[in-house]
Parts: C-alpha cells; sequence; structure tokens
C-alpha cells in the first residue's frame, strides 16, 4: 500500500538526522556539480487538472460513513475510518509503492464510461476474516502468496458492500452504477490504465483498538473523472428525491390510526322558561320534526345523516356530505 502522507514519519526523520550527523548524507551535497541535482518545490503536486477537489472530498467522508456498515458485522465493533485528500500521481508511480501481493477488484463505471479499482491489504483481510468467523481481532503476518478460498468470500463481501457504499456516497452528485469485473493478486496484472496515465488515489485508514491501522485505497483513472470535472469543482446538491414507500406506508398507517370523537345532535328543541321551571323526572319533551340530523367529527359538521336502526342498535345513515 503506498504511503499517502505527505510527512514524514518519525522514523524517516530520526533516520535522515542521523544520516546528516554521521556525515553519510552529504548536507551540501546540491553544490557538487558531480551530483545531479533537480529542483522540487514541496506542495506543488499538480491538483488543478480538476481544480478544487470538494465534491470528491465530500463523497469519500460520506463513503467513509456508510462502509462502517460492512465491517461492523465481521469485526463487531464500530471501526473509525477517516479519508485521505485525493491525490494524483501516475498509476506507475503508485503501483511502484505497492508490494507484490495484494487484493485488487477492477470495478466498471458505466455512467462514467471508465473503471475504477479496489485495493486492499492481505493483512487487512486477514484480520476480517478471522473476525468474522468467530476469531479475536490481532494482527497476522503477511507470508502467504494467495488468497484461501476463505479469505476469497470476505473479499468478494466487502468488495460488493464497498460497491454499494460508493454508489449510495455517489448520488448525490450523480448516480452511478458499480459492476465488478476482475480481481487480481499482483499489481503488474491490474490493467486499469497505462502506466504513464495519472490517477486520482483516494485513501482511507481504518482505525482498529489494540492493533495496527489497517487502510484502503479506491483508484479512480483521471480520464474517467475528467467529463465530470465542473461537478466535482461544484458543492454536491442533491437533485434526486428519493421515493420512500415503506415510510409512506407507515406514516399513512399512523395517520388512519389517530383516534377522533364523532357525534349526532338528533334535535335542539327550545322551549319557554317558564315551562323547563316545571319539568319533574318522569315528564316527557316532545320534539320537533327534524330533516336528517347532523354528524360531526371533532366538533366539526362533515356530514347529514338519517337516525335509523341496525342489529338492535341505534344508529345513523350518513347522507351527504357537508
Amino acid at each position: 500500500m503506498s504511503n499517502t502522507s505527505r510527512k514524514l514519519s518519525s522514523d524517516e526523520v530520526s533516520a535522515l538526522m542521523e544520516g546528516l550527523q554521521s556525515g553519510e548524507i552529504d548536507a551540501n551535497s546540491g553544490l557538487n556539480n558531480d551530483v545531479e541535482v533537480t529542483d522540487f518545490t514541496f506542495g506543488s503536486d499538480n491538483l488543478e487538472l480538476l481544480g478544487d477537489y470538494y465534491a470528491l472530498r465530500l463523497i469519500n467522508e460520506r463513503f467513509a460513513r456508510l462502509v462502517r456498515s460492512i465491517f461492523l458485522p465481521m469485526i463487531r465493533i464500530q471501526p473509525k475510518i477517516n479519508p485521505f485528500p485525493p491525490e494524483v500521481k501516475t498509476y506507475d508511480e503508485y503501483s511502484a509503492g505497492l508490494n507484490s501481493f495484494m487484493s485488487l477488484t477492477t470495478s466498471r463505471i458505466d455512467e462514467l464510461r471508465g473503471s475504477m479499482l479496489l485495493v486492499l491489504e492481505p493483512s487487512f483481510i486477514s484480520i476480517l476474516t478471522n473476525c468474522y468467523y468467530g476469531g479475536k481481532l490481532a494482527n497476522f503476518p503477511t507470508t502467504k502468496a494467495e488468497f484461501t478460498a476463505t479469505e476469497d468470500r470476505i473479499i468478494e463481501i466487502v468488495s460488493d458492500g464497498m460497491g454499494q457504499c460508493l454508489q449510495a456516497a455517489w448520488k448525490d452528485l450523480m448516480p452511478i452504477t458499480i459492476k465488478h469485473q476482475t480481481r487480481e493478486i499482483n499489481p503488474q496484472f491490474a490493467t486499469l490504465v497505462e502506466a504513464s496515465d495519472s490517477v486520482i488515489i483516494c485513501s482511507f485508514v481504518v482505525q482498529l483498538p489494540n492493533i495496527d491501522s489497517a487502510s484502503f485505497d479506491i483508484i479512480y483513472p483521471l480520464q474517467t473523472l475528467k467529463p465530470i470535472a465542473s461537478l466535482l469543482r461544484s458543492r454536491v446538491q442533491s437533485d434526486v428525491v428519493d421515493d420512500d414507500t415503506s415510510w409512506k406506508e407507515r406514516l399513512e398507517k399512523s395517520v388512519l390510526n389517530v383516534p377522533l370523537p364523532i357525534s349526532a345532535i338528533l334535535s335542539e328543541p327550545s322551549v319557554p322558561l317558564s315551562n323547563l321551571l316545571k319539568y319533574k323526572p318522569g315528564d316527557v319533551v316532545n320534539l320537533p320534526p327534524v330533516d336528517g340530523i347532523d354528524f360531526f367529527v371533532d366538533d366539526k359538521l362533515l356530514f347529514k345523516a338519517d337516525i335509523g336502526e341496525t342489529n338492535g342498535q341505534v344508529a345513523v345513515s350518513l347522507k351527504n356530505k357537508v
């Protein structure tokens, strides 16, 4: 796996300082005419091929959150996954930093008429395989030269899951369909692009407790993303409206289960106060004839109805909606 960090590690800094102090590295070698020196300005990587990677960075951040659901059932903990900023290198320069034994899955992106490459470390595959079948989270030395059938199955599960997560992460920018094509274990046989072609490297680090961090890369050929360069330079805005039928069904069911009080007014007679004062228990009050009764739902008049009887019980028959 290539080192995507532009900073020197502590071991590299220590080795460099020891070399300068011991004289093994000549600090003034640039002044020696016998030594060919190439000028280089740190941080001068050509990132103007696509401009600002704002949209691609957002896609990677969203993918890092989504892909945790792939590893959680395997290692039984929620891993912390962080994306590195995208880098542009030639494919030859990138593949030179890879070991001779890796997991390399080439996929086709139909909408972009191009391919992508998923690169996984063998040690990470061994960790996932051991945990998936009940083992503990631990480091495993990489001394083999090929994957077992069980590890191939884990690679298939992981690559399929990552493909679905990538499709979901890209959805807000544009819908893509990822179709897996080939899998290789040697970078020399992973024919993504020509050696001199530029690629965009999206690296992710997986932090796991009590063991070394793992990492994986997603490689896009520059020619694949060039047609959507303007989209990658813009902020991600979703133009896709999801039709979530299950949510609609749950909402409809909840609304239909809301209880509402109903009432029907049979009659509203009026009597003089003098007669009302003469009433006593047992008196009969005559009701005037009515042409239909009012049917209320939550104190709102909705229907005109007729009074009747059904199964020996008083009932109303709804006639006209108000």
